[in-house]
């Protein structure tokens, strides 16, 4: 599953120290409104925040989260502060203070795609598949949330996880139909299809996800294993090489390895 970042796009211009001036009157002449100090505890905020996204992608959660915790401080309603510090109180194993802070962001922002596919991973990730499922229909219904396909995609994972393998297949679909390149959909529903006997058309998925150029292990190995499925020994020794050639190491590799398999 993938979970929705906050996206930072001036992350970078303001770890390096970049500068905006401000004048105190407009092109007119005319004074310019000054910010409200709820407008400054909300820069506040947002600056802490992408601090802490920094971060956090180098590896260095006490300061991620201290910095997040700090945005918080300035403005306790500032919802991407809440993703932030929900995404690292799950990585640190506090699970229910992870869920808390999910729960607070969309119920400051209730109908933000991306905030809703967050709490609606989170909530299946930890077992609570059928609540999951309303948050995730609540992301594809934001007419303004950029990635509805990966909303689904996490929602047809979390079917399978529930067990209801035609829900899965139906949202999968979906996601496909709305982005055709999603590399996860098509894994998924290609590796579906084959554990439900469908050989040909669990091909037709994967190469379509082969053709992204993105292979990994489970990948490679799904492929050899649909090719062997299908009589196709050739098929099934081009994908064991490329198995072998392109992650040796992997679990996949080995397992080809221990069956003897070409």
């Amino acid at each position: 599953m993938r979970f929705d970042r906050v996206v930072v796009p001036c992350l970078l211009l303001v770890l390096a120290g970049c500068v905006t001036t401000h004048t105190n009157t407009g092109a007119l002449g005319k004074p310019l409104p000054q910010e409200t100090k709820a407008e400054q505890a909300t820069d506040a905020a947002r600056i802490h925040t992408e601090l802490g996204q920094h971060y956090l992608a180098t590896g260095d959660l006490q300061t991620a989260l201290t910095k997040v915790q700090m945005a918080l401080q300035f403005d306790p309603n500032y919802a991407p502060a809440h993703t932030v510090i929900a995404y690292i109180d799950a990585r640190i194993g506090k699970a229910d203070e992870a869920e808390k802070h999910y729960r607070k962001a969309v119920a400051l922002e209730p109908t933000k795609g991306a905030w809703n596919n967050n709490l609606g991973q989170f909530l299946c990730s930890r077992g609570n598949y059928a609540e999951g499922e309303t948050y995730f229909r609540k992301a594809v219904a934001d007419p303004f949330y950029a990635t509805p396909s990966e909303a689904l995609t996490n929602a047809g994972v979390c079917q399978l996880m529930a067990g209801d393998k035609t829900k899965a297949e139906a949202d999968f679909r979906d996601a496909i139909a709305r982005n055709p390149q999603n590399g996860e959909a098509l894994f998924q529903l290609a590796n579906l299809l084959y554990q439900g006997k469908d050989g040909f058309r669990a091909r037709a998925f994967l190469q379509r996800f082969d053709a992204l150029g993105k292979p990994t292990a489970a990948s490679l190995k799904l492929g050899h294993d649909i090719e062997s499925s299908m009589g196709n020994p050739e098929g099934a020794r081009n994908y064991g090489k490329r198995l072998r050639s392109q992650f040796p190491d992997s679990e996949q590799a080995r397992a080809l390895e221990s069956t003897g398999n070409p």
